[in-house]
């Protein structure tokens, strides 16, 4: 427990909730209903939160 990192797991849900927020309010902007945008910006998220924890699983790796 000494060297885990805090900030790793709260980076990561902040992306994806910023993510969402963009991809949600982009969609209703160009003309999509409230419930597809938003079913659009959860699958957004969920790429968006994979490849930010591969990338720091992989900087993690290299050390």
């Amino acid at each position: 427990m000494r060297n885990y990192n805090f900030l790793s797991p709260i980076l990561l849900v902040v992306v994806a909730l910023i993510v969402r927020g963009l991809v949600t309010n982009l969609g209703v902007l160009f003309g999509l209903s409230q419930e597809v945008a938003s079913n659009i910006a959860m699958i957004a998220m969920i790429i968006a939160a994979l490849i930010m924890f591969n990338r720091m699983t992989k900087a993690r790796r290299r050390k």
